[in-house]
């Protein structure tokens, strides 16, 4: 029976959310053990006050000039901490690395997550866990918890959580949606991926908005990052509905609290899509070159629209793409139907 247990995830976003399924697995098989997550800064308000995490231990390692001297002293608190026990969610080197030297005796890790690609990184664990299903056709969830299984001996399954909604985010959720026209419904959208080929185009938004506005008693805003105002302001000024920009005005968990209260989240494949499956929002998503098969959220209130083209899931960047076909795809219509389907359902 392990006490004392490190789990590390130095991914996005959206990841992160997932691998809090097979955390509340782990925490279901050794319900006594006091767990510690390290995640990477973005990621800590969903770690904090997490129902299934008891701490949080933040690595920041971008900055050169402070690489060596966080590592050090991550490797130091490691060892004060005196975990008896690790597991890796991500398979990266780094944290491999750490609880290597920092000496926790039981060192858990997947002998692949992400691509097939061998790694010498699995030499650092004393306990490799056998993934052997094809990644692109399995849910990324269900990899994450696969290592638990494993590695607990355990059955069963799980839902991502996040961490708590407290009242400050209720009452910035409340601000927020009191700035929206009194309709019969809330539509939130997250238009805007991380790379060009999660972005569905501008202009069929604007479609989408404008029918759904002349069929509904609708009000509509458009959530993400500060980094994405601009973008959503470009989409306001075509649309001929008022249009509302959150980005950049909530914070991850007042997000989650926002999505609590809207009656459909239209989204491309981004973490956004996953706090929202733990809130329980109808949610349409749009896949472009990734796999909904590989990344749908675990939540049975979505709907994910694709284009079963041959290339997907993609290995390109998306300037090397000649026609990317994958979003060009799906159509408007498909997208109004999968939102109407919500709406009237």
């Amino acid at each position: 029976m392990y006490k004392n247990i490190l789990v590390h995830a130095l991914v996005n976003i959206g990841d992160v959310v997932l691998t809090t399924s097979a955390i509340a697995l782990l925490k279901k098989a050794y319900p006594e053990s006091r767990i510690t997550m390290m995640v990477r800064p973005f990621a800590r308000q969903l770690i904090e006050n997490n129902p299934v995490i008891d701490d949080v231990m933040v690595f920041d390692y971008k900055s050169k000039e402070k690489s060596l001297t966080t590592t050090v002293r991550m490797i130091k608190e490691i060892r004060r901490r005196k975990f008896d026990a690790s597991i890796s969610f991500d398979r990266k080197m780094r944290p491999a690395l750490l609880t290597w030297l920092a000496g926790i005796p039981v060192r858990v890790g997947p002998s692949k997550v992400f691509d097939d690609k061998p790694s010498w990184v699995t030499h650092l664990y004393t306990d490799v866990i056998k993934i052997t299903c094809n990644l692109d056709n399995s849910l990324q969830a269900e990899t994450y918890q696969n290592i638990v299984r494993e590695f607990t001996k355990q059955a069963g399954s799980a839902k991502p959580v996040i961490a708590r909604i407290m009242p400050e985010n209720e009452k910035r959720a409340a601000e927020l949606l009191a700035l929206l026209p009194e309709n019969k419904y809330r539509i939130a959208l997250c238009i805007k991926g991380t790379f060009p080929l999660k972005t569905w185009p501008i202009e069929r938004y604007v479609e989408v908005v404008h029918e759904l506005a002349r069929k509904y008693d609708c009000s509509f805003c458009i959530v993400g990052s500060r980094s994405d105002r601009d973008y959503a302001d470009e989409l306001i000024q075509s649309a001929q509905t008022p249009v509302v920009n959150f980005c950049g005005n909530t914070d991850l968990i007042d997000l989650a609290a926002l999505l609590k209260y809207v009656d459909l989240f239209l989204t491309v494949d981004t973490g956004a899509a996953h706090i929202a499956a733990t809130v329980g929002v109808p949610m349409v998503v749009v896949y472009g070159c990734t796999s909904p098969t590989r990344w749908h959220p675990l939540s049975d209130k979505t709907i994910t629209l694709y284009s079963d083209v041959p290339c997907r899931p993609c290995k390109l960047l998306a300037a090397e793409c000649p026609a990317p076909r994958c979003l060009e795809n799906v159509t408007v219509a498909e997208v109004l139907r999968a939102c109407i389907c919500h709406l009237e359902g």
